[in-house]
Order: structure tokens, then sequence, then C-alpha cells
């Protein structure tokens, strides 16, 4: 089996295929060998058999009596969804293939990883001392699933943290060097153009910081933070971009005062002018951070894309900060400037906004999106060749990831031990898939009665 094969990797083991601590009493005799008694040696090995055969047969159910290919039939090639001609059709055949995509994810994380998750229940005492040492292999790496995964859905997921590491760093340097360039080029220039883009600067490097000691908080594995985060710390990730998001409104909101204080009649009415340091400045905040935005389009996680938010607000700024100047000058228009920093604040402040209230509601407990609810689903009857059925399935955002939670149907007369592996194993594997952060799962012997929890907590 793929799991025995595996388990070899966790073992410290000699020619002979034996541990090299079997039968050697590490308190009497300073390593001396002992051989334990004949009773409680065929004793052990029998409970060794009925573990073994127990896992066997929850593997045959849950993996070997399955087609993985049942739903396969129902896919459209490329070429196929080239041919059809009725937009709605061809759209509503994308929206099935990306369903099977998903199936084939879901199926490929239970194949994969259900099998070592079932071989780690059953932890045994090698030498008898009253210790677990071989607890399987989840027990020898400290419950990381992610070692299980298929090998390109790992590769995947790496790559994906590279890449968030790599636009959070570039962001915050380049807005250190623009921050530099800019102070350097207000102090030659004596430009309140220059400096308003100046104070730009420094905040965009400000919210770039959060995000990074947020990111950074969130990967530190120190014991005491474990401790005092003991179900992690995703949620930070999301509350830094709340905290971004409330700077970038506050912010706009001062440019939108000042800009419609201007367009009263006590304002000042001059036509805005730009010197070549300030319009130098922007033109190249442009360029960089519209190159910024384009790659960081491309990294789906929330922290990066709130990157490529600022970036694009960036550009949307600094683009019409500098048109609106130069056109009012060249037509002599003195309104021009004020009216388009109001509507640019008011559509900024807007988006800035909408970010802002999708990461309160998350963090409130949002129900997840209809794809992610159908995956949950689709693990759920991936293990029904083990479970009677489901009292409930909840999945809800608490922060970025979803929390799950499936109430499981068991016949009553079904040993604890069974049901304990089922709940354990289908817990493991839901976790295993990319948005989930969290799954807990319950077991129930009837479809009746309460739900579980109490109604004026939710």
């Amino acid at each position: 089996m793929v799991a025995g094969r595996r388990r070899e990797l966790f073992r410290n083991q000699t020619g002979d295929g034996h541990n090299k601590y079997d039968h050697v009493d590490l308190e009497n005799g300073n390593g001396q060998q002992f051989s334990p008694r004949p009773r409680q040696r065929f004793r052990d090995a029998i409970e060794a058999t009925i573990s073994e055969n127990h896992a066997i047969q929850l593997k045959r159910q849950l993996l070997e009596n399955v087609d993985h290919n049942v739903l396969e039939k129902f896919r459209k090639s490329d070429e196929e969804l080239k041919s059809i001609r009725n937009k709605k059709v061809r759209r509503f055949y994308e929206q099935q293939n990306t369903k099977l995509d998903d199936w084939l994810e879901v199926d490929s994380i239970v194949s994969t990883l259900a099998d070592d998750v079932l071989d780690s229940f059953a932890p045994r005492d090698l030498d008898n001392d009253g210790v677990a040492e071989d607890r399987g292999p989840l027990g020898m790496t400290g419950e990381f699933v992610e070692s299980f995964l298929p090998d390109d859905e790992r590769e995947k997921r790496r790559k994906s943290a590279r890449h968030v590491k790599w636009a959070i760093n570039i962001n915050v340097v380049v807005n250190i060097l623009l921050l530099a360039a800019k102070g350097i080029a207000a102090l030659w220039s004596n430009s309140l153009s220059l400096i308003a883009s100046l104070v730009d600067s420094a905040l965009d490097l400000l919210c770039t910081l959060i995000i990074w000691s947020t990111n950074r908080l969130v990967g530190w594995k120190l014991k005491r933070l474990q401790k005092k985060f003991p179900v992690g710390r995703r949620r930070l990730e999301p509350i830094g971009i709340l905290v971004f998001s409330i700077i970038m409104i506050v912010s706009f909101l001062q440019i939108l005062q000042e800009s419609v204080k201007k367009l009263l009649p006590s304002g000042d009415h001059t036509t805005a002018t730009l010197p070549p340091a300030a319009i130098f400045s922007m033109v190249a905040t442009i360029v960089v951070k519209g190159t910024i935005w384009i790659g960081c389009a491309r990294v789906k996680t929330t922290q990066v894309q709130a990157l490529a938010q600022d970036c694009k607000t960036d550009v949307y700024f600094n683009t019409l900060s500098l048109a609106f100047p130069l056109i009012g000058h060249q037509l002599d228009v003195w309104w021009l400037d004020p009216v388009g920093a109001t509507i640019l604040s008011l559509v900024i402040i807007y988006d800035w906004a909408g970010t802002c209230i999708e990461n309160v509601t998350r963090l409130s407990g949002e129900a997840a999106d209809d794809r992610t609810a159908r995956k949950m689903l689709y693990m759920a009857w991936r293990f029904a060749p083990l479970v009677e059925g489901y009292k409930m399935i909840k999945s809800y955002h608490a922060g970025d990831g979803v929390w799950v939670e499936m109430d499981v149907l068991m016949d009553e007369k079904a040993p604890l031990r069974r049901c304990h592996d089922v709940a354990e194993t289908l817990q493991y594997c839901t976790e295993g898939l990319k948005e989930v952060d969290r799954a807990f799962v319950t077991m129930d012997y009837t479809s009746q009665g309460p739900t579980g929890h109490a109604t004026e907590n939710e």
C-alpha cells in the first residue's frame, strides 16, 4: 500500500526491517535488550492485526469501491465548447467543467490523504514501555497534512506561497524607493502637488508594511504565539486588510474635503500648474505601480489582491491627477482640477469601502460562496460508503478561510472505533482542501432531534 511505503520514511529501521529500538529497555540496563513475555507479545499481535484489518476494511470501502471517473463522461472538451454557439449553453457547460474540476480535487485529496490518516489511528508501543513509538504518518509529521497531498497540489501551494512573498516584498521595496525619490524631488522643487504625492507614497508604504507584518505574524511558529492563538493567526490577514481599507478611505475623504473647499465661492480659483519634477514623479509612479498591478492581479490571495487594488488606485489617482491639471492649464479652466479630484476620490472611497465591508462580513462569519459549499457537499458524498447520511453541513468564513461543520449520521450500533475513524478521516480530508482552515465533524444516530447548538448563540 502507499501508506506502507510512506511509513517506512518515518521509521528508523535496521537492515532486517525491524526498528532499531525494538525490545530496548532504556530505563533498566542502559539500552540492554529484553524480550517481552510471550502472553503480552501475543496479545499485542492480536490487537495489531485487528487494527490493521479494521483500517483495511475502511480503505476498501472508501478508496477501492468507488468509480473515480464516473462523472468525467459529462465533461466537455475545449473543442466541444468552442463549437457551441449559444452563449448561455456554453456558459452552462463551462460551469459544469468547473464543478468536475472541484470533484477531481476532492477525490484526489481523499485518495491520497485518507490512506495515511487511517494508518495513524492505531499507534503502536514497539518496546512495551507505555509510549507509542510508531504514531503513524500523521504523528511523525506533527499532523501536517500537506506532505501527504498530491504532488501537483503541493507544488501549486508552494508556488502560491512564493508568489505572495515576492509580491509583498517587492511592494515594500518599491514603496520605499518611491518615497525616497519623491522626498528628494519635493525638497528640490518645493511643489505642493509633489508634496501631496509624497504623502500618498508614505501612506502606501504604511499600508504595505501592515500587510507585510501580518503575513510574517501568521507564518511565525513560536510556541508562545501558538499558545496565545490556539486555532491559528490566519484572521490577522483580513484584519490587516481592514485597517488598510480604513486608512485609504480616511485619506481620500481628506482629499475630497479639500477638493470641495476649492470649488466653493470662497475657495482658491487659480488654475493649477505642475512643475516638471511633479510630472516626472507621477509618470514614474504610474509606470511602476501599473507593472506591479499587472503582476499582483494574477495571485489570487486576499493580501496580494489588496496590494493590486492599492496599485490600481495609485495608477488611477496619479493618471487623473496629472491629466486634469494639465488639461485645465491648457484650457485655462480652474475648476477642472478640483472636479476631477472630487470624482476620483468618490470612486476610490466607494471601491475601498466595498473591500472594507467584504472583510468585515467575512470576519463576522459570512456563509461561504456556492462553489465552496458545493465542494463540501462533494466531500460529504465522497464518504457516502462509510456513513448512513448527513444531518447538517455548514460552511462559513472565519476570515479569508472557511470553517466547516458536518453532523454525520451513523448506525446507532456502530462501534465507537468506527465512528471515530470515519469522523477524523473526514475532518482531516476536509482540512486538506485549500479553502478550509478548520473542520468540525460530529456523529449522530438519528436525523430527528436538536441540531446541537443553542439558537440564541447564532
